[in-house]
């Protein structure tokens, strides 16, 4: 298949400022490309030089088959951009501006000169918006009164009101809330199917792993990666970004941009309001100034410390997990085999004749009383370190126990497993197994239920929904998250913490007729190698016991 878009040694200096240098790459028609790069790199200069807004101090790009000249008419070609600040006309409405450049009226032709009809536009415009979920007041507003995510929208709504062969985005999420976040994440996906080629610059790797086929790296103005994305770690995506395979200063990178987005999310009213204190102050004294040079570097120091503060516990619960398999695997290896020698010895003793019977009657109880010992040493193992996790994967470890304790607190439960699921990475398929062995404890102590149901399924091909409902007595309405270490209660605590963790989101919801419903969504868990290592490969042993 021919390439939509081949783009050629393009260079881009700044006098003496070299911004973007020698990029080549190509992209298919219907393909999606994530552009992943530190603040600084040039993509926002390459993304300019695509879209026909700058000139490139050299290289080629061509476009459908043929060679660009600067500058370009972007939209006559069929190249639609969404620039990380919107471009719009602030004097003109909302419908205005959506149909800039591509007016409804007469004549039906492309005309430098046409009647608009604004009536037919406003129709348009209002399904558009309709399809975006953006509520409006009234389509004669003009943009200048409306929010910066408002804004933001109808940028994106202006891409939908003529075809397009390809869409260039360069991180508008930084503006978006994480409803409207998700909406452009499935219009990408919309426009893939369409045979739309797109372009997606973003800051966040939740969202480039999320819709892309290939990731490009950007350092430094240099091209230095193209990836696959289902053939690709996060690991060799940052160390790409930031130069170095060193696993100690990869650590705070990772954690920095996998927690990137969600800070943005959790500053966004901060940064509102900056900008709006900002806007009032311009004309004031430098002390002023000061002041929120103050502010953002205290939201900055901040910041490093819960980064700092997220790492330490994620090799705390790592440190943990490799604590309780080394217990576990010393339980059953020694602990356990002893116990079954013992019993053997008994068995032999048993079975002699010169022993009387009721010396036989006592050795019998004494071997069920062993027997009895090793089935809960062995529940304990797999509360440590389920076995089946490792050798079957993470959907036979959760069959295995939740049966186990189904049988122990007489509550029924029903697991539905998404038949896709495969294997994932030995720490999220821990974690998972965690959040529903806490979940199932937290009921078992607290909601009084007689039936469980646990559902664990693909929402999207890489994020992953589990979710635990009972039918029991729910959260007290004065119910606050925050709370729960100071009254003892660490489970649903320590359920919020795995999931934060894990770059996903917790929801706990009382349900209509009774219960609890407990919903946690992680995004992009890769699917592992095929095969799995054995038992023995983990330190276990395996042998067929009699007792």
């Amino acid at each position: 298949m021919n390439p939509l878009l081949k783009v050629v040694n393009l260079s881009k200096n700044f006098g003496n400022l070299l911004a973007v240098q020698q990029v080549s790459f190509e992209i298919a028609p219907g393909e999606v490309v994530g552009l992943a790069a530190r603040s600084g790199s040039g993509k926002t200069v390459l993304t300019m030089l695509l879209a026909g807004l700058y000139a490139p101090s050299e290289g080629e790009i061509y476009f459908a088959g043929q060679q660009l000249e600067w500058p370009f008419p972007a939209r006559a070609l069929g190249i639609e951009v969404i620039h990380q600040k919107p471009d719009l006309a602030d004097q003109l409405d909302i419908t205005s501006n959506i149909f800039l450049g591509s007016e409804i009226g007469w004549p039906n032709v492309v005309h430098w000169w046409k009647v608009p009809n604004r009536r037919w536009m406003d129709k348009e415009a209002a399904q558009i918006l309709r399809q975006l979920d953006m509520p409006f007041n009234s389509l004669h507003e003009k943009v200048a009164n409306l929010s910066s995510e408002k804004r933001q929208m109808i940028a994106i709504a202006r891409t939908m009101t003529r075809p397009a062969k390809l869409i260039i985005i360069d991180e508008p999420t930084v503006l978006l809330s994480y409803s409207y976040q998700q909406k452009l994440l499935s219009l990408i996906q919309s426009w893939q199917q369409q045979g739309i080629a797109v372009i997606f610059c973003s800051n966040s790797l939740d969202h480039l792993f999320a819709v892309t086929d290939r990731i490009i790296v950007l350092r430094q103005g240099h091209w230095v990666a193209n990836y696959r994305t289902d053939e690709v770690t996060r690991e060799e995506v940052v160390a790409a970004l930031v130069g170095t395979t060193d696993r100690q200063q990869l650590t705070p990178a990772i954690w920095a941009l996998d927690s990137y987005y969600r800070a943005r999310q959790q500053a966004e009213y901060l940064y509102h309001q900056q900008q709006l204190l900002e806007r009032d102050l311009a004309a004031q004294d430098n002390m002023n100034q000061q002041l929120i040079d103050q502010l953002a570097t205290q939201v900055t120091a901040l910041d490093r410390a819960n980064l700092a503060l997220q790492d330490a516990q994620r090799r705390l619960l790592t440190e943990r997990e490799q604590e309780r398999k080394h217990l576990a695997r010393e339980i059953h290896d020694q602990v356990i085999q002893d116990l079954l020698s013992i019993n053997y010895r008994l068995e032999d003793v048993g079975a002699d004749e010169v022993v009387t019977e009721p010396l036989k009657d006592e050795i019998a109880d004494i071997r069920d009383s062993i027997r009895m010992l090793v089935d809960d040493l062995r529940r304990i193992c797999g509360n440590l370190r389920p076995p089946t996790i490792d050798s079957l994967g993470l959907g036979a470890a959760l069959r295995s126990y939740t049966r186990d304790w189904s049988e122990r607190t007489g509550i029924a439960v029903n697991l539905e497993l998404d038949p896709n699921l495969g294997r994932l990475p030995e720490p999220t398929e821990l974690s998972i197994f965690r959040i529903v062995q806490e979940g199932l404890s937290n009921i078992r102590k607290h909601a009084q239920a007689s039936t469980v149901q646990i559902c664990l399924k693909h929402t999207s091909p890489r994020t992953l929904l589990i979710a635990l409902a009972d039918d029991g007595q729910g959260l007290n309405h004065r119910f606050d998250l925050a709370h729960l270490s100071a009254s003892g209660h660490y489970g649903l605590l320590g359920i919020s913490e795995r999931v934060t963790l894990l770059g996903g989101r917790l929801k706990l919801q009382n349900q209509a007729g009774s219960g609890l419903l407990l919903e946690v969504e992680i995004p992009h868990p890769r699917v592992a190698e095929s095969g799995s290592s054995p038992l023995e490969q983990m330190g276990w042993t395996v042998e067929e016991t009699r007792l």
